[in-house]
């Protein structure tokens, strides 16, 4: 749950996390779409499936027991070098180097790295120092150490250096380099894309898509959408026809709803519409409006959702 998330953001779903699945027993026999519900608002959905995927190898191949080496739990779906290092270091003691955001931005300040910290030759340094400079025997407490001090005194911008413990060995500070590392690769300009969405309502049920179980937001229920140049109600109702084998008629417009992912944004404009046809996507289902809390939803179509509640 923290990978690319913060602390207050995690905590109350973990909690509510532990108390529905508190065992590995219990989230292997649990449907994915009760996993994905209870994951809802935390985004990255993959993480979700992943992490069911995982307890049901821990249960079948583990016999239910998380394996204690990295190399060993880098096999587990959803789980890469830092994660794994985390795992090994701090909940078995083994000594395995890990690399956060926050023990990134340590490492290249406090050894003025030269080179983009998301480029291979970033990584490959910063996990080179990381391992360098792992105590033995040490290793949970540091790597925790590191987390921490990322968070609460080094922190992206302004970071605290006069009551760094670091503060004498920091080469970036020594230099007045601080706030310019850790440096990152240019990026390009974020893609913008523009998407109409259909509310399609009938006998107090409304028209939904489940979307494919990978990819972005598998798995989830969405109501129908297509790619569109123009917000003109005829073009809408073409670029239905034309992407999803819909024929509708726009009737009026519910609103616009804006929304940031982490390689692009959307525009979704959101339309009442009525259907002149039956559905030919399988994957299109009649819903009853009162059972739309409890399906899994990403952030647009959840706020489309609270629109009919």
């Amino acid at each position: 749950m923290l990978q690319q998330t913060r602390v207050e953001a995690v905590i109350p779903y973990f909690l509510r996390w532990m108390k529905r699945f508190p065992t590995v027993f219990r989230l292997t026999r649990s449907s994915e779409q009760a996993v994905l519900k209870a994951w809802e608002g935390l985004g990255y959905y993959s993480r979700a499936r992943h992490l069911r995927r995982a307890a049901q190898v821990i249960v079948k191949e583990h016999a239910g027991s998380l394996p204690r080496e990295a190399r060993e739990l880098r096999k587990l779906p959803g789980i890469g070098r830092y994660t794994a290092g985390a795992i090994a270091s701090i909940a078995f003691g083994r000594d395995e180097p890990a690399l956060d955001g926050n023990i990134r931005r340590v490492l290249t300040r406090v050894f003025n790295m030269e080179q983009p910290a998301d480029s291979p030759d970033g990584e490959r340094r910063l996990w080179q120092l990381a391992a360098e400079n792992l105590p033995k025997g040490q290793a949970g407490d540091y790597n925790q150490a590191l987390m921490d001090l990322g968070a609460t005194v080094c922190i992206p911008v302004s970071p605290r250096c006069p009551v760094c413990p670091l503060k004498r060995m920091c080469e970036a500070r020594k230099l007045g380099l601080q706030n310019e590392l850790p440096r990152m690769k240019a990026r390009g300009s974020v893609p913008h894309h523009v998407y109409a969405a259909a509310v399609i309502i009938r006998r107090d049920k409304a028209l939904l898509s489940q979307r494919p179980s990978s990819g972005l937001l598998g798995g989830m229920w969405e109501f129908p959408n297509a790619r569109v140049r123009s917000t003109r109600v005829s073009r809408v109702a073409a670029a239905f026809s034309k992407e999803r084998r819909l024929e509708i008629q726009c009737a009026e417009p519910l609103g616009t709803i804006h929304h940031g992912y982490s390689h692009f944004t959307v525009e979704v404009h959101v339309f009442r519409c009525t259907m002149d046809s039956s559905p030919h996507d399988p994957r299109l289902r009649w819903i009853p409006i009162r059972r739309l809390d409890v399906l899994p939803m990403g952030r647009i179509d959840r706020q489309i959702a609270r629109k009919l509640a």
